[in-house]
């Protein structure tokens, strides 16, 4: 583990500054945010603090003493619980579950690059590490959802400054 704690640490530490460039975004342009923007930079400021938490989370319980099997164990569980419980809060609002919808008709490959090659690589190697299958690799699956979820972070807040339409005076 303390080889994992400057990468851990490190992450966050990345994540935190996705999550100021969408409030940034968010704050400069305040009165001119369309829905689809909004849900874009709360869904940037989601990710990012999951990573905040779930990269400092194995870094906490180590100086407890949890190591080992115990520690992936405890740490998958919780994000992977963070990430259905951030994603079922967001449905829970119509407009999101309007956007997402409307997302998956007319960019069905950007949601299909999101689901696959995303999301499901972020969970997959949580769910390893919670059933114990290979011990050796928890490490890995852990610091693999991690990067992947930052990425997510870094897709998202992509999409946001490419749907962007520049101001006409008129």
């Amino acid at each position: 583990m303390a080889q994992d704690v400057d990468l851990f640490v490190g992450l966050a530490g990345i994540a935190g500054v996705f999550v100021g460039f969408a409030a940034l975004i968010s704050f400069t342009r305040r009165t001119e945010i369309v829905m689809p923007e909004l849900a874009h930079i709360r869904a940037v400021v989601t990710i990012g603090l999951l990573v905040i938490v779930a990269a400092l989370l194995p870094v906490g319980l180590s100086r407890y003493g949890v190591t080992g099997h115990s520690l992936w164990l405890i740490c998958s569980l919780i994000f992977l619980f963070l990430i259905w419980a951030a994603g079922i809060m967001g449905l829970r609002r119509p407009e999101n579950r309007a956007m997402v919808v409307t997302q998956a008709r007319t960019s069905p490959v950007m949601t299909a690059f999101f689901w696959l090659l995303l999301e499901v690589p972020i969970e997959v190697p949580l769910v390893l590490s919670v059933l114990g299958v290979f011990p050796d690799l928890e490490p890995a699956f852990y610091t693999t959802a991690l990067v992947l979820h930052v990425f997510e972070a870094a897709f998202v807040l992509t999409q946001l400054v490419y749907s962007q339409t520049p101001q006409t005076d008129g």
